[in-house]
């Protein structure tokens, strides 16, 4: 047979290529049986391939990567499956059966006074108390403040008396509420974990209420403001009953209360500015009531920056009492924490102007006072709230050069904290003498430490390890043994191993120049004149006046437990103000530690503006 060849030549196919494929599968078979097989091959082909693979099976275990016996294997596995459902057993009966925790670390000795610290602030409210003020001989006063007064007519109810006394004075209070205010807006988890965050912002409130009463907080232009309730002088003579004449319970009080007003005073003005600006970041979540703070601080501001003067004039009761030295320091005061409260520019302008620095003493080295932090003298408390800024935003020109020299003073103000600096005197006892061995120095020792400690906290937030005094390095650790120090000596770590907190510790003061504690909550009213037996009585204050800071010992570390004497034994707001905000910065407790970097920035916008979204793809 013959066929085309695609190569070109014929195509032959033989018939012996023809067999069919049963033909070659037979003679496969009959060469295979042909051929003498040995023992082993006749052993497979007698046990069947089923058998083959049962033996294998049984024997071993193929896990890819190895082969194992399968006893071996069967007892791994039944071990590890063991084990584990022990282990989870155990694990169990651990969770289910109860079981005794060890209890929490007790709270240091700062987290225990700044409790009772915070309760002062209660003893001391004026107007309709809370259920819950937790002070049993307190009750309603002073219901009809303002409202009595012919020239005013307005209700001036509420807010804090200041010390022993009842007088309202607007100038400390709103200096007390703007560092309650301040020591929250920083150190707010740790009042959250120690249970005092809603006791603390209560406080504020009352006395930031009472401050919106003194002005008209809804109009952008005001042209006064109420400066005190109350009067104090007695040095003109006369019978006429005031706050001072008369040793009364507030309760009881039943003589007129003037009302004092200022139309040209800058420093009250910008205090109470930076008291509701500093509240309205605490309250930031509180849209209204925030919102409602600034524009009354915006008011405030204006009005202190149009309207010059001091508000204490000479011969004033304001200026017997707290008088004010300059209104330059709270222009700066005021102006840093508007600008924290609004995030406007101007402010900062207001308060890096290097005239106004100038004016408010910046470059008064050689000044005695220099670096002491006072109800009076705010320019400490900028110089550390405006370093604050430049550590951690640094907004750069044009306010770089004053910041910087805020910056350098602050360095320079801690320095002279230190005792080998000799800047100020220490008592034998280790008290820091910052008002030089004048009466009633623990306002100013609570409030260097309380700046001593921050200024620490923003050290360590900017991952800055201290500063430098001259060639000299600290670490931030000195600031802090400073400012324990000192605390510790508040508390009882003194000559007489007496704490000057009223109800904290073994011993402490008993006979606080206070008329409501020093009277007998007993139902009978004594006039005027009629408490007068208990302020000269030598026996213990029937009320406990928890908290109350007392103004202090005398520069030998002495101190007189007697009523009458108010150097020794008057406690004041502002002075408490400052002993909290100190005793929080140090409160060890189990949270982050330091500060509350941001909150403060809340309302300040990016310092450089946000770069344009860059240009849509080109498209052909």
């Amino acid at each position: 047979m013959f066929g085309r060849d695609p190569w070109g030549g014929p195509l032959e196919i033989s018939n012996a290529d023809s067999a069919t494929d049963d033909d070659r599968s037979r003679d496969l078979d009959r060469g295979a049986l042909m051929r003498q097989l040995d023992e082993t091959q006749q052993s497979w082909l007698l046990a069947g391939p089923g058998d083959q693979a049962g033996k294998k099976k049984k024997k071993y275990v193929d896990l890819g990567c190895m082969v194992l016996d399968r006893k071996i294997f069967m007892w791994t596995v039944g071990t590890i499956l063991g084990v584990g459902l022990f282990i989870g057993f155990v694990m169990m009966i651990v969770k289910l059966v109860p079981h005794k925790r060890p209890p929490p670390p007790p709270p240091d000795q700062y987290t225990q006074a700044l409790h009772k610290a915070l309760m002062f602030f209660n003893a001391q409210r004026s107007g309709p108390l809370p259920k819950h003020n937790g002070v049993s001989w307190r009750g309603n006063s002073c219901m009809k403040d303002g409202l009595s007064d012919s020239t005013v007519r307005k209700s001036l109810v509420g807010g804090f008396y200041d010390a022993g006394d009842a007088i309202k004075f607007n100038y400390p209070m709103a200096w007390s509420m703007t560092m309650l205010s301040w020591s929250v807006i920083e150190y707010k988890a740790k009042y959250e974990a120690i249970g005092e965050l809603d006791h603390v912002k209560e406080l504020i409130k009352w006395g930031t209420d009472y401050l919106l009463k003194t002005f008209n907080s809804s109009a952008d232009t005001i042209d006064r403001i109420v400066a005190q309730v109350g009067v104090g002088d007695t040095s003109k003579g006369g019978a006429q009953p005031n706050d001072h004449y008369c040793w009364m319970r507030p309760e009881d009080i039943d003589y007129p209360r003037p009302v004092t007003e200022c139309h040209s005073c800058s420093d009250l003005a910008s205090e109470m500015a930076a008291a509701l600006a500093a509240a309205s970041i605490v309250f930031k979540d509180s849209k209204t009531y925030s919102d409602k703070l600034v524009r009354g601080a915006k008011a405030l501001y204006k009005f202190g920056r149009l309207q010059r003067g001091r508000y204490s004039p000479n011969g004033s009761d304001q200026a017997i009492f707290y008088n004010s030295t300059s209104y330059w320091d709270e222009f700066v005061w005021g102006g840093a924490w508007m600008y924290f409260a609004t995030g406007n520019n101007t402010y900062l302008s207001v308060a890096t102007a290097p005239g106004m620095a100038k004016h408010a003493g910046a470059y008064w080295l050689d000044s005695p006072n220099y670096g002491v932090f006072t109800w009076d003298d705010k320019l400490p408390g900028a110089q550390v709230l405006l370093s604050r800024l430049r550590l951690f935003l640094s907004p750069g020109y044009p306010y770089e050069e004053i910041l910087r020299t805020f910056h350098n003073q602050t360095d320079n103000v801690m320095c002279s904290y230190l005792p080998m600096y000799n800047s100020f005197n220490f008592t034998k006892g280790g008290m820091i003498q910052l008002n030089h061995g004048r009466p009633q120095p623990l306002q100013y020792v609570v409030n260097a430490a309380f700046l001593a400690s921050l200024y620490s906290d923003y050290l360590d937030a900017a991952d800055t390890p201290g500063w430098y005094c001259g060639p000299t390095f600290y670490t931030t650790e000195v600031l802090r043994k400073f400012a324990r120090s000192q605390l510790d000596y508040v508390l009882g770590k003194n000559p007489l191993k007496m704490s000057y907190v009223v109800g904290f510790g073994n011993k402490y003061p008993k006979r606080a120049h206070h008329r409501g504690a020093s009277i007998p909550h007993n139902g009978v009213k004594y006039g005027c004149k009629g408490g007068f037996k208990w302020r000269e009585t030598k026996k213990p204050n029937p009320n406990i006046l928890i908290g109350a800071l007392v103004a202090g010992p005398d520069r030998h570390d002495g101190f007189k437990d007697v009523r009458t004497n108010y150097n020794y034994t008057e406690p004041t707001l502002a002075a408490n103000a400052g002993l909290v905000a100190a005793l929080i910065s140090l409160t060890n407790v189990h949270v982050k530690s330091g500060i509350d970097k941001n909150t403060i920035f809340s309302a300040v916008p990016p310092m450089f503006p946000t770069p344009p979204p860059p240009p849509s793809a080109w498209k052909p």
